[in-house]
């Protein structure tokens, strides 16, 4: 079951749960049918629940908000983007070794990963909320 701290995303709330928070937020692009994305919800929670008030998570349906995954270039599933001040600061797809260090130092209290495990940065306009 989700935890209550998790947040449902889509194009009417994410300029204010995202654009204008106060905290960095980890939004997770998911599907229903994508194992990897049920694999990684136990660990979001633990997270959502192990953070409140330092880091905001919150779950975007690709399915049924297509929009907003065009808008940050949603090519695989899942992706995990960490937005700082409205902008795209970290972004995590699949669920390996990347992903594992990057929540480990998420519950450590520091949400970043060092520059050798970061993706390529996104070419896109589109990272910046509006």
């Amino acid at each position: 079951m989700a935890s209550p701290n998790v947040v449902t995303l889509s194009a009417g709330n994410f300029e204010q749960e995202v654009g204008k928070s106060t905290t960095p937020v980890l939004v997770d692009f998911w599907a229903e049918w994508c194992g990897p994305c049920k694999m990684l919800a136990p660990l979001l929670d633990e997270i959502a629940e192990e953070k409140v008030g330092q880091v905001k998570i919150a779950k975007v349906n690709v399915d049924d908000n297509q929009e907003l995954a065009t808008r940050f270039n949603i090519r695989a599933i899942p992706t995990l983007l960490l937005f700082k001040g409205g902008q795209v600061k970290e972004t995590i797809v699949g669920t390996g070794v990347r992903l594992l260090f990057f929540t480990a130092t998420l519950s450590a209290g520091s949400p970043s990963i060092p520059p050798f495990l970061r993706a390529p940065a996104l070419a896109s306009p589109s990272s910046a909320v509006a």
